[in-house]
């Protein structure tokens, strides 16, 4: 994910973010410069991730990240897209928990160079499941921390809020290892496969084994 190698959205969310950082203080406006610098922080994190431990996150992975991030923090807060859509949190919370399960199963696979035969099939996608959802629960704690910090509201109802993103989380975890389970049996589940597909494709170092 380097920077001159980016989808267009990408570029148009780092213009954005970084204009609504100048706006923002120009207008004295320190909770939305705030929240605006974080984000772009934060949506920066992949090129770190890639330069420390040596993985290439195929376009398509670095794109959902960034705009994962633009539309919890960004939008979510400063836009009130959490107050006006009820689904939006729905929405962000089960397509993100379906992206860790792939990405844990992607990084549970490369223990294994890649060998279908030698990878358990359930086992990895039960690995997947327990990835994605300790990320959702660590991401819960985060909102936690905003509100009580900042005084922001992402958990909205408080408890029920977290519970019902915590049983979306489970969901969208549970696809995502079931497509990586899917994918070790060669029965493909939809696109997911191809996102699979595209980072061992990037990162074939680490895959010498697959066929």
């Amino acid at each position: 994910m380097k920077i001159a190698r980016q989808n267009f959205i990408v570029y148009l969310i780092w213009i954005f973010l970084v204009g609504e950082v100048i706006w923002s203080l120009w207008q004295a406006q320190w909770n939305g410069a705030f929240v605006a610098a974080v984000t772009l922080g934060l949506t920066l994190l992949p090129l770190l991730f890639e330069e420390r431990l040596g993985v290439k996150l195929p376009m398509t992975f670095g794109a959902m990240v960034v705009i994962f991030l633009f539309a919890t923090l960004f939008l979510g807060e400063v836009g009130g897209f959490y107050a006006r859509y009820w689904w939006w949190d729905v929405i962000l919370h089960s397509g993100a928990a379906v992206g860790f399960g792939l990405i844990g199963f992607v990084l549970v696979f490369m223990l294994f160079e890649g060998d279908r035969f030698a990878a358990p099939p359930f086992s990895l996608a039960i690995l997947s499941f327990c990835i994605a959802v300790s990320i959702g629960t660590i991401w819960e704690i985060f909102e936690f921390a905003l509100d009580e910090t900042f005084g922001f509201n992402t958990q909205k109802s408080g408890l029920k809020d977290t519970m019902w993103d915590l049983i979306v989380n489970a969901i969208g975890a549970s696809i995502g290892g079931a497509a990586g389970y899917f994918y070790l049996r060669r029965w493909y589940f939809g696109g997911l496969a191809k996102l699979i597909g595209q980072f061992i494709e990037a990162n074939k170092q680490y895959f010498r084994k697959h066929k």
